[in-house]
């Protein structure tokens, strides 16, 4: 509630204004109007378009708004609803809100907009770590900055080194924007083509026509790295054109769209009085999902793994006879612009470095590196691939990884690999990487037996995977005299710290320099013990009461689990 708390608004407030009802069955639509928020967190998590349209052209969050379910509006605005006002959708919520405070949560949303994804966020940032694009983007926000900066410096003199550097600089109008050939590439068929022909090997590429909008080009190049678009309304027709060249057609319909609904707002008829800019912010989830960031990356993903088995299969010839500089010409490596090889156990992979660069700390650090000391190098050709080789690593573990980078997600994994990924997550600062493993891992725990569900709770203890370190506690505490009978829960049981409260015996540390420590998560028996206190629906003035007969259950437990240790031990002796 600290981002809300200057708008005054109340836990209380969220409760629905109207009695709620259930609509197990229902879409977006009716679970919005209904103030279901169960149903409404299944289909957002489902993948919804949030900003999708019935068939009286409304929104799931108008619903929410004209019935006043602060809740289902705040989750639907928290999933990147469109609330911002002058634009058709905004301006309709902000007029339907049934009361004040919907109002005011729409006007903190609007100037709050919805966190990016982590795929996203590191692609915006590095697209605005170019300095060129920081301070582009800054004087579109304020439109009435002077324009003053010399390209690959900034705003202040200094050169910007704390980012992946682009390969290729567009001049529009006078003006730099920075950008990475393998991003729009992917996200434009005209991009892709010209890069594979006329542009192939220009660094600078200078647009004369006067119709080309410097701030329609550098919202769209912008757009292809968040996947949210930024616009000012009065460069919207300037921008749908461009859509258009570069073969962006879902994104042109939507905007041809807007403009129609622009055309009939209400703001028009005031512009003598309320002459400021008007922006209006798209998300990429209202686009179908080839569209988005993820689906395009993924498809670059697949080209370039497709060539590294090419590749590879050329280099492990076992004859000789041929070679891969011989065979340079039999493989198509143009298509997927990658730029830099990734060599594990005895395959390469091809891949992107402003991809690798920019999802973890330990690639960036390490290609900068490397291209500092190329670029002292005498004799190399200019296509000269970086080479990187990691040890202590899988085949398989490293696909997943980049899998994840490339997509933000996994759509499948096999258990045995969990431990290895939790462990890359760490080694390689990717740790939102451990949450993606845990979302694949968890139908496959909901069918383990007790014992196997203890070895799963000691290891996401130890890596700090919360989500299958809560769940694993959910199914203990829940069943706890199942898992009481069984040998791996005993024997866990003497591995761990007594239950004590004490924040001191922690089980869980950083899982390397720089991972947050997360202060809530503490000793597991404890933790167990909450869980447990919990299920049973224990009355507070009985809580003291049930935690001490917990203790002396446990107790009795791990004497057990001693005997049993010993005659192991005597047995084996």
């Amino acid at each position: 509630m600290s981002d809300l708390d200057d708008i005054d608004l109340q836990p209380e407030d969220f409760e629905s204004s109207v009695p709620l009802k259930k609509v197990p069955y229902g879409d977006v639509f009716e679970a919005s109007r209904a103030g279901d928020v169960d149903r409404l967190r299944y289909l957002l998590e489902s993948g919804v378009n949030v900003n999708a349209r019935d068939r009286w052209d409304s929104v799931a969050l108008y619903y929410a708004c004209l019935a006043g379910h602060l809740d289902a509006a705040r989750m639907l605005l928290e999933c990147g609803a469109i609330c911002s006002e002058h634009t058709f959708d905004g301006d309709r919520c902000h007029y339907a809100a049934l009361n004040l405070k919907v109002r005011k949560l729409l006007k903190a949303f609007e100037a709050r907009p919805p966190p990016l994804a982590p795929l996203q966020a590191a692609l915006r940032d590095t697209f605005l770590g170019c300095s060129a694009n920081a301070y582009g983007y800054t004087a579109e926000q304020n439109s009435d900055a002077p324009y003053s900066l010399v390209p690959g410096n900034s705003a202040n003199g200094a050169t910007s080194t704390s980012h992946f550097p682009p390969d290729v600089v567009f001049y529009v109008q006078g003006r730099p924007v920075e950008a990475h050939r393998v991003i729009l590439s992917a996200r434009s068929p005209f991009f892709k083509k010209k890069f594979q022909m006329e542009w192939k090997d220009r660094k600078e590429i200078r647009f004369s026509r006067e119709k080309l909008s410097y701030p329609a080009l550098y919202s769209l190049i912008h757009f292809f790295y968040s996947d949210r678009l930024e616009i000012a309304v009065d460069d919207m027709e300037d921008l749908v054109r461009i859509c258009k060249v570069c073969k962006c057609e879902s994104l042109q319909i939507l905007l041809e769209k807007e403009l129609i609904h622009q055309r009939y707002a209400e703001y028009k008829a005031l512009r003598d009085i309320d002459n400021s800019q008007k922006r209006f912010i798209l998300q990429g989830l209202s686009l179908p999902d080839q569209d988005r960031l993820s689906t395009a990356l993924h498809h670059m993903l697949q080209i370039s793994l497709a060539n590294s088995k090419r590749e590879w299969n050329l280099e492990s010839d076992v004859d000789g006879l041929v070679s891969i500089v011989g065979s340079a010409q039999m493989i198509d490596f143009e298509n997927d612009l990658a730029d830099v090889c990734v060599k594990v156990e005895e395959k390469i992979f091809r891949c992107h470095q402003v991809i690798l660069a920019a999802r973890s700390e330990y690639f960036k650090a390490r290609l900068s590196r490397m291209k500092d000391f190329l670029e002292g190098s005498n004799g190399l050709p200019d296509n000269t691939f970086l080479c990187l080789e990691e040890h202590d690593l899988s085949m398989g573990a490293f696909e997943k990884m980049i899998e994840y980078m490339y997509t933000d997600g996994l759509k499948d994994i096999d258990p045995d690999q969990a431990e290895e990924l939790f462990d890359a997550a760490s080694r390689y600062l990717l740790f939102p990487l451990k949450r993606a493993v845990a979302d694949a891992l968890l139908p496959h725990l909901e069918m383990v037996p007790p014992a196997e569900l203890c070895h799963w709770l000691i290891l996401s203890d130890m890596y700090g995977v919360l989500k299958i370190r809560e769940y694993c506690l959910d199914a203990m505490a829940c069943n706890f005299e199942m898992f009481a009978e069984t040998l791996e829960f005993r024997a866990m049981l003497l591995t761990l710290p007594p239950p004590s409260g004490d924040s001191t015996l922690r089980t869980t540390a950083p899982s390397a320099p720089g991972a947050e420590m997360n202060t809530a998560e503490g000793n597991l028996l404890d933790d167990l013990r909450e869980k447990w206190l919990e299920a049973e629906a224990a009355e507070l003035d009985e809580r003291d009461e049930s935690a001490l007969l917990f203790d002396k259950r446990l107790e009795m437990l791990m004497h057990l689990a001693e005997q049993e240790r010993s005659g192991v031990l005597d047995d084996t002796s």
